[in-house]
Parts: C-alpha cells; sequence; structure tokens
C-alpha cells in the first residue's frame, strides 16, 4: 500500500507539470497547460509558513495557502475536516499523516477544480482519499473514498464514484468517474476519465514533478508560470466558448435538491478499447488508461 513520501520529508512541497483534458466524443477537443501544485501537510502547517518569505500558511504572501479556500470553507481545521471525513467511513486517522494537493494562491487569488486528499493510518498506510471538486459557480462538493484491497497495484489505485455534483455546462450528471492516482512521492500522476453509459466522455490528467519548496523555486514559478491561478480560469472558458463553437449545447444547472447521482451499470473501466471512439481519443485512453 501507498505510503506518504515528501522530499526531504518537507512541510510542504511544489509540482511542476502538466494538466491535459480531452473531450472524446462527440467532438474531439483537447488543451494542456503547465501548471504548479502545492503538497502540504495538515498536520505541519506552521512548518510550512516557515518555508520561504514567499510563502505563507492563512496569510498574505506571494503564494499562500488558506484553509478557508477548502472543505467547509469556513477557515477551521483541514485536518479535523479529514479525520470527520473518515470517520464517516470507520476509518480512524489518528497519529496518521494528512496531505493535501492543491493550487496554491498567488497574488491572493487561487481557484482548484479538484483538491486530493491523502490520509494515512498511524502505520503509515493509505487509508482514504478525498476529492474535493468545484464549479465555475462557486460551489464545493467532496467525494470521500476510502482505499479498498485490490484497489491499490504498481500501476496506482483505482477508485470509481458516482458523479452528484455539476461541474460542466456540457456534461450530463448521468456518469461516473474513474479515478487513477500514483499517490506523491518524487512524482505524482492523476487521472480521471468521465463515463456515460457508452464509455468514456472526458479524459483529465495531471502528471508532476517534486520540486522543493524554496523561495528559488517560487520565483522560477513566478517568471516561467506568471499569473497562472488567473489563466486556469481563463482557459476553463475559453475552452467551453471553443467548446460550444463545435456543437456542444449547455446541460441545465440541476437545482440542489434535484442534483441527484444517477447510478450507472459498475464496469472494471478497462473496455475502452472495444468502445466506437476516434482514433485519437483511444490513443488517449492507451496512454493514459488503467
Amino acid at each position: 500500500m501507498a505510503r506518504p513520501v515528501m522530499r526531504g520529508d518537507d512541510a510542504a512541497s511544489l509540482y511542476f507539470g502538466k494538466v491535459m483534458h480531452a473531450r472524446l466524443k462527440p467532438m474531439d477537443h483537447r488543451f494542456s497547460y503547465r501548471v504548479m501544485s502545492l503538497l502540504i501537510d495538515l498536520d505541519r502547517l506552521e512548518e510550512a509558513d516557515r518555508r520561504s518569505p514567499l510563502f505563507g500558511v492563512n496569510r498574505a504572501a506571494l503564494y499562500s495557502f488558506h484553509e478557508a479556500d477548502h472543505g467547509k470553507r469556513d477557515g477551521a481545521s483541514l485536518r479535523a475536516h479529514a479525520q470527520r471525513c473518515a470517520a464517516g467511513h470507520g476509518i480512524d486517522l489518528t497519529g496518521g499523516t494528512v496531505l493535501l494537493l492543491c493550487y496554491p494562491r498567488l497574488l491572493g487569488f487561487a481557484f482548484n477544480p479538484l483538491s486530493v486528499y491523502f490520509c494515512h493510518r498511524a502505520d503509515g498506510e493509505l487509508a482514504l482519499i478525498i476529492y474535493e471538486v468545484r464549479n465555475t459557480f462557486g460551489d464545493i462538493h467532496s467525494y470521500a473514498l476510502p482505499v479498498k484491497p485490490g484497489e491499490a497495484s504498481p500501476a496506482g489505485i483505482r477508485q470509481q464514484q458516482d458523479k452528484q455534483f455539476y461541474v460542466s455546462p456540457f456534461v450530463e450528471m448521468a456518469m461516473r468517474y474513474h479515478f487513477r492516482i500514483v499517490p506523491p512521492a518524487e512524482t505524482v500522476r492523476l487521472r480521471i476519465l468521465e463515463i456515460d453509459r457508452d464509455g468514456p466522455l472526458l479524459a483529465a490528467t495531471f502528471n508532476g514533478r517534486c520540486r522543493a519548496l524554496t523561495t528559488t523555486a517560487l520565483l522560477r514559478s513566478f517568471v516561467t508560470l506568471p499569473l497562472v491561478t488567473l489563466k486556469i480560469v481563463a482557459a476553463i472558458h475559453w475552452e467551453a466558448l471553443r467548446l460550444w463553437l463545435k456543437g456542444a449545447r449547455p446541460v441545465a444547472r440541476p437545482a440542489a435538491a434535484d442534483a441527484k447521482a444517477i447510478t450507472l451499470p459498475v464496469g472494471d473501466g478497462n473496455q475502452y478499447g472495444r468502445l466506437a471512439l476516434p482514433a485519437r481519443a483511444k490513443a488517449l485512453l492507451v496512454r493514459w488508461g488503467p
């Protein structure tokens, strides 16, 4: 089972890499961009706050991490939030490490389409992964998934979850997420396939490489990835416009009371090669699939 690994056992580290999104049907649409992610130990926030004068925890800085951006978004302890999520599944995180992978604020602004909590028991075993999803309407939703026997392998941890939260105006609610994650160490790899009754509709990936959180690394990021948090939001809206021009049509946003998950038949997530998808889409699934 995966164990928590950070460069030099740091309280916080950086991951530089590339995010890729691909719409697989009915039109072929793909884009990618470079990002910098933060991995932070929620039990060691004071240590993380001292890593660099350019980085702050729960305070203003060039780059910063704020607990109020996550969980209940009330500024309360995110470590306690993770423990409550785990307790709901009968999991005790006492004495264990909880690591959060997310985008930091840059100049006071951040938007995290997906933040991931890696929750470990006291013996170091990865017991729970929390996928915290946001949309551009200001809503947030968490999927807390225990790591079950058979889900972890050398290729990563594979999990499934029916969609319960409206994200994209071009995607129906009757979907299932297939997650595959290689937990953070020297590298981190995340892949999400969004699947309807006929197979994969969307693929999203992040591949990052660990770097120490230092003033030099933050300055380099500021120069090479300027205003990256604003660019993420701009890219979401720009790519939505491109999809609309290609013929995608919006799906009505359900009222909160009506936003219920629609259960799809459970599959093994490995049947993509037999689907009637474009060649480019199949190539992406071969590269990023299970």
